[in-house]
């Protein structure tokens, strides 16, 4: 069986420690996985409202792909969940806001509504604000490098952070070589891993 070598990165707020069943599953198999912790993410003790740029959010993925080897490199409405969030105004209040933490009590019917109990109060201990400002100030243009890299995409039928025709509008924008879908929350990693594991198997597959 040919083996590869997953980088997987946490969304805002997490951590690599999301991965762990999805990283037990690969690595039992024989694959190599690398969890990325983003700055002020996981075990990255940077306070989330001194980061102001997507350049300085995603450092350390940037950092970890330009040293390896060359055969292997390679925003949510919850409007209707009313104020869900925790904001952080490191530039002030009359600034926007610089970091964002869905609350505690919102975390498990928006994020986690699908997946084991035990994940979602693993989360909530866990879980640490996120670079929001960062985030939304991200700009991507695209050229002809991006097609050097085939991508997929994993649709999360019953995402209530990013909505399915949210997700359609983003898949029709910017199109993959490939959609799956999966009958999941917004975290698949804890509510299917199983379905994910083998999804990103797959993938991997098709386009080694």
């Amino acid at each position: 069986m040919k083996t590869h070598h997953f980088v997987l990165v946490h969304g805002i707020g997490g951590g690599g420690w999301c991965w762990y069943k999805i990283r037990c599953l690969m690595e039992n198999s024989g694959h190599r996985v690398s969890c990325i912790d983003l700055t002020s993410g996981g075990i990255d003790l940077t306070d989330a409202d001194s980061i102001h740029s997507f350049d300085v959010y995603s450092k350390p993925l940037m950092d970890f792909m330009f040293v390896l080897p060359d055969q292997e490199q390679g925003v949510p409405d919850l409007s209707e969940f009313g104020d869900v969030y925790d904001l952080g105004f490191g530039l002030g209040a009359d600034h926007p806001p610089t970091s964002a933490l869905v609350k505690k009590q919102y975390q498990r019917t928006i994020i986690y509504h699908k997946s084991p109990q035990e994940d979602s109060t693993l989360a909530g201990m866990l879980l640490r604000p996120g670079p929001i400002l960062a985030i939304t100030s991200a700009r991507f243009t695209e050229g002809q490098e991006d097609k050097l890299v085939p991508r997929v995409y994993i649709k999360t039928a019953h995402d209530r952070v990013v909505k399915p025709h949210q997700q359609d509008n983003m898949i029709n924008k910017w199109p993959p070589s490939q959609v799956y879908v999966l009958e999941t929350d917004h975290s698949p990693f804890f509510s299917s891993p199983f379905s994910l594991f083998g999804l990103l198997l797959k993938a991997a597959s098709n386009y080694s």
